[in-house]
């Protein structure tokens, strides 16, 4: 809409509203023209002018002496305003670089918010057993280290042990199996959580960008599986009865 077909309306519609107001008994005082104060929306042009509204679409002009009807057509053009808005689509490209770089950053981008306790909350589990069988890993290994030294000062060991038990000549082979089989655990425990947490961080980015794709994807509202008799042709010979058969047709709409 250029400048002169939008100011061309406007002008029509305040002679209008001088002409129309007074005959209509409006108590409308010839100073309070310079209170008009028009405003676009879109290709509706509205003037108002205290408790008078005109309302201009095109060549119709509606006047509007009611503020209370006036107010539900501006709440009515705003919904039409929102409804004429175009859906949001997201970007797949962007949403996979903004994953890449933050973990949930895609999902925040998609407007997908409820998956952002899914994926924080993997990531937070995921550094808690890092943390938690590292922690492990280093005093077992200490604790190893220490039994199999000669070293009687050195006994971290003491703290794995059982209350009153202790370490002699007898058991200490055992003792040994047992805490080199824990250090290897925990270490593979540890291992596990790192690369789980990796997997998690690459589901992240996978579901941002697959997500993005989808989005503008259209599927119809008529999906339904429907199940009903059917009658077979079978392509044998024979009499009309033997031709055909009964069965079940099982038809899938998408």
């Amino acid at each position: 809409m250029n400048f002169k077909s939008s100011i061309a309306p406007l002008i029509v519609a305040a002679i209008i509203a001088i002409a129309a107001v007074p005959c209509r008994g409006a108590a409308l005082q010839p100073d309070s023209l310079t209170q008009v104060k028009p405003f676009m929306a879109d290709s509706t042009m509205v003037l108002v002018a205290d408790s008078t509204q005109m309302l201009v679409a095109d060549s119709a002009v509606v006047l509007v002496t009611d503020s209370a009807q006036a107010a539900k057509i501006d709440s009515l053009a705003s919904r039409i305003g929102a409804m004429l808005k175009p859906p949001f689509k997201p970007d797949p490209t962007r949403a996979l670089w903004l994953s890449l770089v933050l973990p949930g950053a895609g999902q925040i981008y998609n407007h997908k918010y409820w998956k952002l306790p899914i994926v924080y909350g993997g990531f937070l589990g995921c550094v808690y057993a890092l943390n938690w069988n590292g922690q492990m890993l280093s005093d077992y290994s200490q604790a190893y280290l220490d039994i199999m030294d000669d070293d009687p000062g050195t006994a971290s060991y003491n703290k794995f042990l059982h209350l009153g038990n202790t370490i002699t000549q007898d058991n200490e082979e055992r003792y040994k199996e047992i805490f080199k089989s824990r250090k290897d655990k925990y270490r593979r425990w540890r291992d596990m959580s790192f690369f789980v947490m990796l997997g998690v961080y690459a589901i992240s980015v996978i579901d941002a960008y697959v997500d993005a794709e989808l989005s503008v994807f259209d599927i119809s509202n008529d999906l339904s599986l429907t199940i009903e008799p059917a009658v077979i042709p079978n392509h044998g010979g024979g009499s009309l009865l033997d031709r055909q058969s009964l069965g079940v047709s099982c038809k899938l709409n998408f």
